[in-house]
């Protein structure tokens, strides 16, 4: 649990300086900045998705964890908390910036394959390097956030307590997955496609809701493994 929490560490000290510093930037050079991490996620979610091995089972995996995130109300519920927390912190004329803040970050620190290889090294070996790594770019781009989002991105650090948390704890149970070369490769592709949509929603260009996509990681090993029982 060492890495997950250096991670949530620089999440929170991230976002302090962040929000420290956000009012002394104009708007212009905020835009900026969440426009390039907006480019660069889409440039990572890119490289995860090429990566696939079966374009048939990528498209099965979004599309029923699609699904099964619509009928769960995934975003919805992560939504509804981000809010919540707004009222309890913002007050009841809270802009949607703390919502907006906590619901990207929330996604944004806790998908990709990083974060899945870097708990299954601390929970197996206790090696935190791989999620140390990870911490140092979350505590960047959470100062990035925070100063245009606002204190929403300092409650996303609750999020990677409990992802990265669970995921450490459940180590031994998901390692045979991540040793399948092929349950690896649809997992990191599903990934990516989501880090994709999450990158046209920091840029603004569409509104996707990517939470409702999250049940795909869990599709993809599945779907690889029914492939391989229809070719026995």
């Amino acid at each position: 649990m060492v890495g997950t929490a250096l991670n949530v560490a620089t999440v929170v000290v991230g976002a302090l300086a962040g929000k420290a510093i956000g009012d002394r930037f104009p708007p212009r050079i905020r835009e900026t900045v969440m426009h390039v991490i907006g480019l660069m996620t889409l440039v990572i979610g890119a490289a995860m998705a090429l990566k696939r091995e079966n374009e048939l089972i990528l498209l099965g995996s979004l599309i029923l964890g699609g699904v099964t995130g619509e009928l769960l109300r995934i975003e919805a519920a992560i939504e509804r908390l981000g809010t919540l927390a707004e009222r309890r912190f913002a007050g009841k004329d809270g802009d949607g910036l703390f919502s907006r803040g906590f619901v990207t970050t929330s996604i944004l620190f806790c998908v990709g394959p990083v974060t899945l290889l870097g708990c299954l090294n601390d929970g197996l070996r206790g090696d935190y390097g791989l999620l140390a790594v990870k911490a140092t770019l979350d505590g960047v781009s959470a100062v990035a956030f925070a100063s245009a989002l606002g204190w929403g991105v300092l409650l996303s650090a609750a999020t990677v307590l409990v992802v990265q948390g669970s995921l450490t704890l459940g180590a031994r149970s998901l390692e045979p997955l991540l040793r399948d070369t092929a349950m690896q490769s649809a997992l990191f592709s599903a990934g990516g496609v989501m880090m994709l949509g999450l990158g046209f929603r920091l840029l603004e260009l569409k509104p996707i809701r990517v939470a409702n996509l999250l049940p795909a990681l869990l599709w993809a090993p599945l779907l690889v493994h029914v492939a391989r029982l229809l070719e026995r």
